[in-house]
């Protein structure tokens, strides 16, 4: 939930399936009552409000936490309370995240291996985290307990059992490079990086991972081969994504289609004159509507679609240590059998699970070429 002030009321958004939604405001005389209120649970200084701050706010019985983060404007401070699920987690274990059957099976085989790295990219709100919570859930089971698995984060999102989790505190020196420095003297079997942000966080992680540590990590990037192209930009030397690398798997989420949409649509029927598939090459497609089950939206629910790119083929890895650029790369790797993500999505599209115009503003024009697919000049 958003706590946004502006110059005459304290705004109040939500956002639903990723998308932020209005749902009333505060009077601005009454909005610094409730955002102090806010700091009080959240157990912050009150009286700073000139620095950004952190906190949480624990529900006891409840089914949520509420991590809280404020923020100096000048208009008074900005917050955002974002609920995590404190119970029985609904993506538990890998096979249950709806990632495509391929794609299970190469993060399985991975979460086997004793030494090596899997890459999970994306970008933000693209469900990465609660990906990677799930792989150490399936190595927790798998294991029975039998690895010593740390992780290093910032912050923790979700205390998972059997796994010693370590929390960031800059405040005090505790930062990610120095934590993960440390953490890889505590003899660890796996080591989860709650995400690379740095050169020096990405050659620490990836040293761990050719020298006997599987390490599990997330990285912002759109797709697979465009991370190993910023990885490398970082400095990441070309021979050591090659080797340290066992899979990297790129995911985003796009909203599904409530049952109020359109019937589908052909590509030889008049609506497609109309461009209501925006481009996109599909040959059928359905379009939101808006009913109140749906708060008018168009959508219910989100759907979860990834790409695979396996470095245990030897033309895609020979190719990453040669330094090829990101377009070939992804050429190649189409050749040997990667479902791209502009072919999941497009595949959903056709269904009719999700909507030409989600797709659209979920990877935005400028991607077209690299992710979407063409788009026709309008």
């Amino acid at each position: 939930m958003y706590f946004q002030p502006t110059q005459r009321e304290l705004q109040l958004k939500w956002r639903i399936d990723g998308v932020l939604k209005p749902i009333g405001s505060v009077p601005q005389e009454v909005a610094g009552n409730v955002v102090v209120r806010l700091k009080v649970l959240a157990r912050l200084l009150t009286y700073q409000t000139r620095l950004p701050q952190e906190g949480r706010i624990s529900q006891g019985e409840f089914s949520h936490d509420i991590r809280v983060s404020t923020f100096p404007t000048v208009f008074g401070e900005k917050v955002v309370a974002r609920l995590l699920p404190t119970g029985e987690p609904s993506y538990a274990r890998v096979g249950d995240l709806g990632l495509p059957p391929k794609v299970v099976d190469a993060v399985v085989i991975a979460l086997s291996q004793t030494s090596g790295a899997l890459l999970i990219v994306g970008p933000a709100g693209s469900g990465k985290t609660t990906t990677a919570y799930a792989c150490l859930r399936e190595i927790v089971a798998c294991s029975r307990s039998q690895r010593n698995i740390v992780s290093m984060e910032d912050p923790v999102e979700k205390i998972i059992d059997q796994v010693a989790q370590s929390e960031v505190a800059e405040p005090v020196g505790f930062d990610l490079t120095s934590g993960l420095r440390s953490l890889v003297r505590q003899d660890p079997d796996v080591i989860f990086v709650g995400e690379i942000r740095d050169p020096a966080t990405a050659s620490i992680a990836f040293q761990a991972a050719l020298t006997g540590q599987l390490v599990i990590t997330t990285f912002h990037a759109p797709d697979t081969v465009t991370a190993i192209s910023r990885l490398a930009d970082m400095g990441v030397p070309h021979y050591v994504l090659r080797s340290a690398i066992n899979c990297a798997v790129a995911q985003q989420l796009v909203r599904r289609l409530c049952d109020c949409a359109s019937p589908f649509y052909e590509n030889d029927s008049d609506t497609a004159k109309n461009e209501s598939n925006l481009g996109l090459s599909v040959d059928r497609w359905r379009v939101q509507q808006g009913c109140p089950t749906c708060l008018q939206t168009g959508y219910q629910g989100r759907q979860l679609t990834a790409e695979l790119l396996d470095l245990g083929v030897s033309e895609i890895a020979s190719k990453i240590q040669a330094g090829t650029d990101a377009h070939a790369l992804r050429a190649i790797a189409l050749t040997h059998g990667m479902k791209s993500l502009y072919q999941q999505t497009t595949e959903l599209i056709r269904a009719g699970t999700t909507s030409p115009a989600e797709v659209v503003q979920v990877f935005g024009l400028s991607n077209s070429q690299a992710v979407l697919g063409p788009i026709e000049a309008r």
